[in-house]
């Protein structure tokens, strides 16, 4: 399993490795895509990968930018991005694509197995993840 940037973490590299082969590659196209929107948008800073509740969870703790964001699979298969229930991150990006994806709640965008990771859109919620305490 090659990642992009490398694990800082065994742990996290170690729930990666134990995640089915079915969502794994689509869990490591998100990941990339959180460092690659994190690098290219203005008062981010760096970005910080750990585990939150079991899953990698990403945070940007030195600008305190923004709020955090989580991969998972869901029980019911396939994978997820998920953000703070609390926050308005996926109400807002729903907003936006109602129809484009699917949605749990205020909580997550889901990726059912067999459908594709749309970066170009996705890049809008990562952003608005990244840099929500900027607004």
């Amino acid at each position: 399993m090659k990642a992009t940037p490398p694990f800082d973490s065994t742990d996290v590299a170690a729930v990666f490795a134990g995640v089915p082969d079915s969502a794994r590659d689509r869990l490591l196209v998100l990941r990339a895509l959180i460092y690659t929107v994190a690098a290219s948008t203005p008062g981010v800073g760096p970005v910080q990968e750990t585990l939150k509740w079991g899953q990698p969870a990403y945070l940007t703790p030195e600008t305190r930018a923004g709020t955090t964001l989580r991969l998972g699979v869901p029980k019911t298969g396939g994978c997820a991005l998920y953000a703070h229930c609390q926050t308005t991150v996926i109400a807002d990006f729903r907003a936006l694509f109602p129809d484009d994806f699917t949605y749990d709640g205020t909580r997550a965008v889901m990726f059912p197995d067999g459908t594709a990771i749309e970066t170009d859109k996705l890049r809008l919620l990562i952003a608005s993840a990244l840099t929500y305490h900027l607004n």
